[in-house]
């Protein structure tokens, strides 16, 4: 199918935080969604399907190797039904996926990198430690409260840009709490810990960067075939190089994910797809680039993209648009059909899409952050 007028969708891909019970037997039924699942499951010598238990989701391991295969499986199924896209982006360990999406790396080593990654960060750090969330700081503010708090026996780091305003920070329990508690005496709206074992994103897992570094240098990594945006620096980069050099090293660096939501749409993409589960990745692009239209996912692929309102003012047809969607969420199309009818009072724009519809649909503001 080809490419749909003025329609430029990227792909997003969660991180840790957005796990939840049941995900992969909640993804669509499609052919592509059991070969992926399959293939992951030989090269694990065991079924992947097995990880997404509460039990199992204990396990940072379980977490990041189930959010690779909901990632990957529901991506590659939109692009069978005829969804293309014209940029990925995964935050954190979404970075894998991504990468395997764009066909810079085969999923068979992506899922071997992965799951090292996070045997070894539950290795390094099985407790004391773990991340934080402020929302109502800058990075400045931040920055600044974390360096007067931050020695050798206390480690705190700043870790990812989620927004210009909501900012994560890393390292060890005691350490952030008097962060947090400086925070809120500085105006922070919300400031408190995440429910993440270990430490992301900052120098202490250094060791587990090398350790991946090494593995890439003996695996075939090829230059992407579309624009893979940078975790460590939220740039577009388009060499095997640069992407081997970011999956290896944003276990250790921050997150620039803001700047890479920016570079999404600078790119020219009007609509970020989320892949499945959570929605957390869209509710951060709702808040903060208000020109595109954001979709997350809620419930059984329960995409809140899929509303030809919404896509009316991006295309001519929004029929077309969103046949290949409704194909991949048979659940949808009652709904489809209601927002259809709504269209006339939408009416049509050039450009892209507000949010302002979208922003009605979201629930209340919580600290639920991938990392």
């Amino acid at each position: 199918m080809a490419r749909i007028a003025n329609v430029n969708p990227a792909f997003l891909f969660p991180g840790q935080g957005a796990q939840q019970p049941g995900m992969l037997h909640e993804l669509v039924d499609d052919p592509a969604v059991q070969l992926t699942l399959d293939e992951i499951s030989d090269v694990l010598k065991s079924d992947v399907r097995l990880l997404d238990s509460p039990e199992a989701l204990n396990s940072t391991v379980s977490v990041q190797l189930a959010l690779l295969a909901s990632g990957v499986a529901t991506a590659r199924a939109l692009q069978r039904q005829g969804v293309t896209c014209c940029a990925v982006a995964g935050l954190s360990v979404g970075a894998f996926a991504a990468a395997v999406v764009a066909e810079a790396i085969p999923l068979k080593d992506a899922v071997i990198l992965v799951r090292s990654r996070a045997e070894k960060m539950e290795q390094l750090y099985p407790v004391g430690y773990g991340l934080a969330a402020i929302v109502g700081l800058n990075e400045r503010q931040v920055t600044a409260i974390v360096n007067a708090v931050h020695t050798a026996a206390t480690p705190v780091f700043v870790g990812n840009i989620n927004a210009p305003r909501q900012i994560v920070i890393a390292g060890s329990i005691e350490g952030m709490q008097k962060v947090l508690e400086e925070a809120s005496r500085n105006g922070a709206r919300k400031a408190e810990l995440l429910h993440v074992s270990v430490p992301p994103h900052c120098p202490l897992l250094s060791s587990v960067a090398d350790s991946l570094r090494h593995q890439l240098n003996f695996m075939q990594l090829k230059p992407p075939k579309l624009p893979y945006i940078a975790n460590v620096n939220g740039r577009a980069v388009r060499s095997a190089s640069a992407v081997a050099t970011d999956l290896a090293d944003n276990i250790a660096h921050g997150v620039r994910w803001h700047d890479a939501t920016i570079v999404a749409e600078e790119l020219g993409c009007n609509l970020f797809l989320e892949m499945p589960p959570g929605h957390t990745l869209t509710d951060l692009a709702e808040e903060n680039v208000p020109s595109v239209t954001a979709c997350g996912h809620n419930g059984p692929f329960q995409t809140r993209f899929a509303t030809r309102r919404r896509l009316s003012v991006l295309c001519e047809d929004p029929n077309e648009a969103i046949n290949p969607i409704a194909r991949c969420s048979p659940r949808l199309e009652n709904r489809i059909s209601n927002a259809l009818s709504d269209r006339s009072a939408v009416g049509r724009r050039s450009g892209v899409a507000t949010n302002r519809h979208a922003a009605s649909l979201l629930p209340a503001r919580r600290i639920h952050l991938d990392y």
